[in-house]
C-alpha cells in the first residue's frame, strides 16, 4: 500500500487542529484505561490513602451521574474546542426556535462510530449551542459503565455527559421549569457497527423506549440529523451473518460497548490510522414534534408517536440533503 505523507508546511492552525482532534480521540479510545490504571498504581502506592479518599468520594457521589451531572463551563468553553470544530469542519444548523420553557429529546442520528458530531456540538460550545438555543441546557447520553471508571467519570461531566440509565433521562426531563435538553444517539453502539461512508441505514424501528419516557414526561421530540457523521471513517466489511459481524455482535451484547474495526487517517500520513478523515459535519436540528403529557401510556400511544418520529426524522434528511451532498436517489433506511 502506498503512503501519503502529509506536506511539511502545513499552517500551523492546521497542526492545532489535528492535535485537538487527536486528544480527542485518545480520550475516547485510551483516557478511560489510564485513568483505571492511574487509580490501581495509586491504590499499591505510598499515596493510597489518596485512593482511599478518592473511593469514599466515589461512594459519596455515585448518584451525581443520573442526576444531571456535573457540568463546567469553563471545560465546555476550552480554546481545544475551537480548533476541533475547524478540524472537519463541525457545523450546528437549527431549523426554528425551541421554547426553553420546555424539555426536550433530541434524538441524535446517526451514531456514527465515534459520535463526532454529538460531542462537538453539545458537549463543547465550540458551534455556538448556547447562542442558537438561548436558554436551554444540553446533555448527552452515554453508556452507564463509563460513569464507573475513577477520574473519567468526573472529567467527562464536565462536558455535560450524564448516565444514559431510565433514571438519568426521567431526571433532565422532570424539570419543572424546563430548559433541559437530553441527547439521545438512538442507534446505539449496535448502529456503530453500520457506520461507514454512504451509510444510510438507522436502527430505530424497534427502539421505543425514549417514546414511551418523553409521552410519560411530556418532553417534545426533536429529531436530528448529522449529516457527514458516517463519512470520518473506513470501516472493515462485516455484514449481518459474517463470522465478523457475530463476534461484534456477541462482544457487544456481552460488554454493552460496540467494537467496530474501523480506519480513517494518521498525523503525519493520510493513509492509515484512528483519527477521522476531514469531513464537513452538518448536524441539523429539526422541528420539536408536541407531546401531550400521558402517565401511563398504551401501546397505540408509543406506536403512534413513534411514528410521527420517524415522519419528521424523514424530512429533516429530506428537506437538507440537497444541501449537503446527498443525491437525489439517497434515502433512510429504518431497520
Amino acid at each position: 500500500m502506498k503512503i501519503q505523507f502529509a506536506p511539511l508546511n502545513i499552517p500551523l492552525r492546521r497542526r492545532l487542529q489535528t492535535a485537538a482532534v487527536l486528544q480527542w480521540v485518545f480520550s475516547f479510545l485510551a483516557l478511560a484505561q489510564c485513568c483505571l490504571a492511574g487509580y490501581v498504581l495509586l491504590c499499591v502506592s505510598d499515596w493510597w490513602v489518596l485512593a482511599a479518599l478518592y473511593a469514599g468520594w466515589l461512594y459519596l457521589d455515585r448518584d451525581t451521574p443520573t442526576s444531571g451531572g456535573r457540568r463546567s463551563e469553563w471545560l465546555r468553553n476550552w480554546s481545544v474546542w475551537k480548533h476541533f470544530r475547524d478540524y472537519f469542519p463541525l457545523n450546528l444548523i437549527k431549523m426554528v426556535d425551541l421554547d426553553p420553557g420546555s424539555n426536550y429529546i433530541f434524538g441524535f442520528h446517526p451514531h456514527g462510530v465515534l459520535v463526532a458530531g454529538g460531542f462537538g456540538n453539545f458537549c463543547t460550545e465550540a458551534s455556538g449551542f448556547s447562542l442558537l438555543f438561548p436558554g436551554l441546557t444540553p446533555y448527552l447520553l452515554m453508556l452507564p459503565f463509563w460513569f464507573r471508571v475513577p477520574f473519567f467519570r468526573d472529567y467527562i461531566m464536565c462536558g455535560g455527559l450524564v448516565s444514559s440509565e431510565k433514571a438519568s433521562l426521567s431526571y433532565l426531563l422532570s424539570a419543572p421549569r424546563g430548559g433541559n435538553v437530553a441527547v439521545v444517539a438512538i442507534g446505539g453502539a449496535p448502529e456503530a457497527l453500520d457506520a461507514r461512508p454512504g451509510a444510510l441505514t438507522l436502527q430505530i424501528l424497534h427502539r421505543k423506549g425514549f417514546i414511551k419516557l418523553a409521552l410519560k414526561h411530556g418532553a417534545q421530540l426533536v429529531p436530528v440529523f448529522s449529516f457527514g457523521e458516517n463519512e470520518l471513517f473506513d470501516q472493515m466489511t462485516n455484514p449481518t451473518g459474517s463470522p465478523l459481524r457475530w463476534l461484534q455482535d456477541h462482544l457487544q451484547r456481552l460488554m454493552g460497548v460496540a467494537l467496530p474495526l474501523f480506519t480513517g487517517r494518521g498525523v503525519f500520513q493520510y493513509s492509515f490510522g484512528l483519527l477521522p478523515y476531514r469531513q464537513p459535519i452538518h448536524t441539523v436540528v429539526g422541528r420539536p414534534i408536541p407531546v401531550v403529557q400521558t402517565p401511563s401510556p398504551t401501546k397505540d400511544d408509543i406506536d403512534g408517536l413513534h411514528s410521527l418520529y420517524l415522519e419528521g426524522l424523514t424530512t429533516v434528511f429530506e428537506d437538507n440533503k440537497d444541501n449537503y451532498g446527498i443525491a437525489p436517489d439517497k434515502h433512510l433506511h429504518f431497520i
